[in-house]
């Protein structure tokens, strides 16, 4: 009778981390699609839990580290709420920069000596930053938020049962045990295929600089994936947080996202300015 506890045990939290799953990318989705401030308070809020979750991780001392969390929680909100204000008032970005450059440096204060949970402020405005800059474009804007969901989702989920499925060699065995060679190639070809295909579904003809920005951003994912890891290892810890049923907390989801999220910005910024920075990813 008790051998078949384990395997019911794994069910239900398969079950659980689906149920999670389904709920996390039907909110993404359509807030999405709504754009506006439904996009900005869902993006701002993650970005907060991220940032929170990095200074809860990182400061050990209980007084410092709800100090440094709570410094951390009023920063992002400022700049992701100042952020999204931009596409209705005139905020200029030296503004946001510098909320964020102060948050920072009052939150490695109130952390002292553990100076690296300044990086909490950086860390969680990634969750929102590069979102909001390719929501904001009013051409391209959906296409290519659905872009970056699409290469990185398609990445994970391909990297996870390819990996399981093919085995081989492990991937970071000191950092992330389970990942392999495999499920990492898997995840790129995946990523790739899903970037590929939303961009040819938006209208765009020229499709191999897609490839090209799909394969890096979606390499780029696993990379802040085993980065997480890594940070969880040094500060002994399994999950970032108990926040999200059968997944831990936001940090541990959004980890891929946040990088992918910043070089598809980047990338799409460079090309067509803060305002076209849809058309500039997905248009060559």
């Amino acid at each position: 009778m008790t051998t078949g506890r384990p395997a019911a045990g794994r069910v239900s939290e398969l079950v659980l981390r689906t149920a999670s799953a389904v709920v996390m990318i039907a909110a993404a989705l359509a807030t999405a699609y709504s754009g506006g401030l439904p996009f900005v308070a869902f993006w701002t809020l993650a970005g907060v839990a991220v940032g929170v979750e990095w200074a809860w991780l990182t400061a050990a001392e209980p007084v410092a580290r709800r100090r440094a969390a709570r410094i951390v929680a009023v920063t992002l909100a400022i700049a992701g709420a100042a952020l999204g204000l931009s596409l209705y008032l005139a905020v200029a970005p030296l503004l946001i920069a510098a909320v964020l450059a102060l948050g920072a440096g009052a939150a490695a204060f109130a952390a002292r000596p553990v100076l690296v949970a300044a990086a909490a402020v950086p860390y969680g405005a990634a969750a929102f930053v590069g979102a909001m800059l390719l929501r904001r474009d009013p051409v391209d804007g959906l296409a290519a938020t659905v872009w970056l969901f699409a290469v990185v989702w398609a990445t994970d989920i391909a990297a996870f049962f390819v990996g399981r499925s093919v085995g081989g060699p492990k991937l970071a065995p000191r950092l992330s045990p389970k990942k392999t060679w495999s499920g990492a190639v898997g995840g790129a070809a995946a990523g790739v295929a899903a970037g590929v295909a939303v961009a040819a579904a938006a209208g765009a003809t020229t499709l191999w600089p897609v490839a090209i920005v799909a394969l890096v951003a979606s390499v780029a994912a696993e990379a802040g994936d085993l980065f997480e890891s890594g940070v969880k290892r040094v500060y002994g810890a399994k999950d970032s947080s108990k926040l999200i049923p059968g997944h831990g907390g936001l940090m541990d989801r959004l980890d891929g996202f946040l990088v992918a999220a910043t070089i598809a910005a980047a990338v799409g910024v460079a090309r067509g300015g803060l305002d076209g920075a849809g058309q500039g990813l997905l248009r060559w």
